[in-house]
């Protein structure tokens, strides 16, 4: 429930009650690039004195950032430029603002001599590290879109998602835990070792023009068909001025990044974001948030989704603080000894990691002490995790975040004046310069305050499109809001709770899931003549998968046949953890399969 992109449509007048203390607004004349004089956005709680009365209602009226990522990154070098901006622990990196500067014109540069065009795209397969953040500034400098590829995918989806986007380039990590990324490749494109790096001709992924591995310092490690990252970075020149030549063609209304974000129709949606959407979205992010250059952001979340470069990287690098990097993935004891050693004041995650976090066994050896504020996303927070957040990691000042990845991604944000009771049990108030309105999913019309219906939102951070379907896009923008698929409502302060999802949508950890994504995958099965999966309850991810499936006549089938069959091809999140096996499933008259009766079995059968 994190992110969304979107043309730059204007919130357009209404009669909704705008006169909260959150609504404050700059002088239009106010520079973005004098940093003494950024718009402070008053960020408090909906005044009780004009109380909402249709679901309905605006964010303050605050001047946008109208220009592109790589300038307001270079502006904000010059204000900090020997100030520490990026720390990765498990890489041992530790570089200021003008030396991160340095290294991103650099590949900025290399990927000019390589001929990427603006426009061009180029994926990145990796979990978190230091390449990653020169992937984010660099292609931003050079107008190259950046397709960020789940670690978690396999071959089946990799060759989906950069066959989809036409990439002609592929950065990805040698390896992370279990999986080999260059022996996936090799499965994918089993000629490939016959090809020198700089001449691939690839029959499954024909666009990829060369494949770029991260490699470790001093490697030995070759590989003739990729080509090491660190000799790529050393093509470029961090003085070339046609760098800044093609930085300064660049409109802040470009395509720059697209993410993946399963859909109803089977197969990823490629979620088309701008500079003006998601660098705008990171700093009010961090404005909720109260940062500064003086704050430290611990970000184990991952990179290549909204939560880890929009409300991490760019929420911190717009107000000239510093990034910190514990592991490439998530690890709880990597967090924790990263916010003391790096005294970091603010730390992101999904409630399970928090979880994870308070109930390691070391938690009580570590000074989180400098802790002040973070953001807890991707699913609901219980009460009584937000309360040892507060209390026991020191985070007073904890907001809870929501969106989509099509929204940039967050629409509506907490505070640290939002009450306790609100903090856990909504979703905040809607973030400045957006507009958002519950409607009933049948009629359209918007509903009363506290009535369920549909959330819709606009503005700034709806995203451009979804990348080579103007159907699905239609689809799920019209009139300028974007069709959330959530059901939520609205008490009269201007506080939304998500009650619900009107898309067949399942959230295991944080990640969005949908069903007929698997489904689609297992109908390959040649012994499964069909399959339903449902999301069923579960204490450590919120919710996990069970499948139903109807065997084909005379086939017997089991469930380490269709765990086999989903290994290496599906990402791990997808593979269903119940399975059961039937003739039938429950139907309405009219022969509809009704799912939650599914789920309401599988409840009962579980214990859950």
């Amino acid at each position: 429930m994190i992110g969304s992109l979107s043309n730059s449509n204007s919130c357009s007048s209404n009669n909704t009650a705008l006169n909260n203390s959150q609504r404050s607004s700059v002088s239009s004349e106010t520079s973005l690039f004098d940093f003494k004089t950024l718009p402070n956005v008053s960020m408090g709680a909906k005044s009780l004195n004009a109380p909402l009365a249709i679901s309905h209602d605006r964010g303050p009226d605050t001047p946008l950032i109208e220009t592109t990522i790589g300038d307001f990154f270079d502006a904000i070098v010059e204000q900090n430029p020997d100030k520490e901006a990026l720390v990765v622990c498990h890489q041992n990196i530790r570089w200021t603002y003008r030396e991160l500067q340095q290294k991103v014109n650099q590949l900025a540069s290399a990927m000019i001599e390589m001929e990427l065009e603006i426009g061009d795209r180029i994926g990145i397969w990796s979990h978190n590290n230091a390449e990653w953040l020169l992937m984010q500034l660099a292609t931003a400098k050079v107008g190259v879109v950046l397709v960020n590829i789940n670690p978690a995918y396999r071959s089946f989806e990799l060759q989906y998602a950069i066959n989809k986007l036409g990439c002609s380039a592929l950065v990805l990590m040698r390896h992370f835990k279990s999986s080999d990324y260059a022996n996936i490749i090799h499965e994918l494109c089993p000629e490939i070792y016959h090809k020198p790096y700089f001449q691939l001709d690839l029959v499954e992924i024909p666009t990829v023009e060369r494949i770029i591995w991260i490699d470790e310092p001093d490697t030995d490690e070759e590989f003739g068909f990729m080509q090491k990252f660190s000799d790529w970075m050393k093509e470029g020149d961090a003085n070339d001025l046609r760098v800044a030549e093609r930085q300064a063609k660049l409109k802040n209304t470009d395509p720059i990044n697209v993410q993946f974000t399963s859909g109803t129709t089977g197969t990823p949606k490629g979620a088309t974001l701008t500079h003006r959407n998601i660098l705008n979205n990171g700093y009010f992010i961090g404005e909720s948030m109260d940062l500064s250059a003086e704050d430290r952001l611990c970000i184990p979340v991952p990179l290549y989704h909204c939560f880890g470069m929009v409300l991490g990287n760019l929420a911190i690098l717009t107000h000239g603080g510093c990034i910190v990097y514990p592991n490439d993935g998530f690890e709880p004891l990597s967090v924790l000894k990263a916010v003391q050693e790096e005294k970091c004041t603010a730390l992101h995650g999904v409630p399970t990691m928090f979880i994870a976090e308070l109930d390691h066994p070391d938690f009580d050896n570590y000074d989180l002490s400098t802790l002040r504020t973070g953001i807890m996303a991707g699913s609901s927070c219980p009460i009584e995790v937000m309360r040892r957040v507060i209390d026991e990691m020191h985070m007073s000042e904890v907001t809870i975040a929501y969106g989509m990845t099509e929204t940039s991604p967050v629409s509506c944000q907490t505070n640290k004046n939002t009450p306790l009771e609100k903090q856990v049990s909504t979703v905040g108030l809607v973030q400045p310069n957006l507009e958002v309105k519950i409607v009933d999913t049948e009629s359209g019309d918007i509903v009363a305050i506290g009535e369920t219906g549909e959330l819709l939102t606009r503005g700034y951070s709806v995203m451009k499109g979804y990348w080579g379907s103007r159907f699905k896009t239609r689809e799920a923008i019209q009139d300028g809001w974007m069709h959330t698929g959530d059901l939520a409502t609205m008490d009269e302060d201007g506080y939304i709770k998500v009650v619900g999802r009107s898309k067949d949508m399942v959230i295991r950890g944080g990640e969005n899931i949908y069903p007929v994504e698997i489904e689609n995958y297992l109908y390959r099965h040649p012994k499964i003549s069909d399959v339903q999966i449902v999301g069923v309850p579960d204490k450590k991810y919120g919710e996990v998968l069970a499948a139903w499936i109807i065997p084909r006549k005379g086939e017997q089938l089991t469930e380490a046949e269709v765990k086999q069959f989903c290994k290496d091809n599906i990402a791990h999140y997808k593979v269903p953890q119940y399975f059961r096996f039937v003739q039938e499933y429950p139907m309405t008259i009219t022969g509809k399969i009704q799912k939650y009766k599914i789920t309401e079995i599988m409840i009962q059968e579980l214990g859950l």
